[in-house]
């Protein structure tokens, strides 16, 4: 079952933590080859459907855009751009809010832009930062920082 109220696609527990994953998909329309091994392209990180999300400072607003903080890693398939299932991985907090985003909805806050995840995201290939081809460093990370 697809339990709406607790977000990411995968749940498990690492190093005595619960550790929520979302996984993504390259939008191969907008895939870009250089003929040189390198792509872009980007990848829809929303919500499958519009809900209520509520704020810290008490502030609510319907939307499909994940908050940041909702989960705890990023997989993203590569698939579109190697051919494999390769997957690269990324914390949360570390990926581009609403607030950086051109032309961002009006209707939101300077408060939920910068809680909001944008819903579309940039890749590219060979991956850059906050990307890695691996998720056991990021783990590490998210474990640290829970035990702050």
């Amino acid at each position: 079952d697809h339990d709406r109220t607790r977000k990411g696609d995968i749940h498990f527990m690492y190093r005595e933590q619960s550790i929520s994953v979302e996984v993504k998909s390259l939008q191969t329309n907008m895939v870009k080859d250089f003929d040189n091994g390198q792509f872009s392209g980007k990848f829809q990180c929303d919500a499958s459907d519009k809900r209520s999300v509520v704020f810290d400072d008490g502030s609510s607003v319907e939307t499909t855009c994940l908050r940041v903080g909702e989960f705890d890693l990023l997989a993203v398939n590569l698939f579109a751009f190697t051919g494999k299932w390769d997957f690269v991985f990324a914390r949360n907090d570390l990926l581009p809010h609403v607030s950086g985003v051109r032309g961002a909805s009006r209707n939101y806050t300077q408060h939920q832009k910068d809680n909001l995840l944008a819903t579309l995201m940039p890749m590219e290939y060979p991956i850059i930062s906050p990307y890695q081809s691996e998720p056991w460093a990021i783990l590490d990370e998210i474990v640290a920082m829970r035990q702050l």
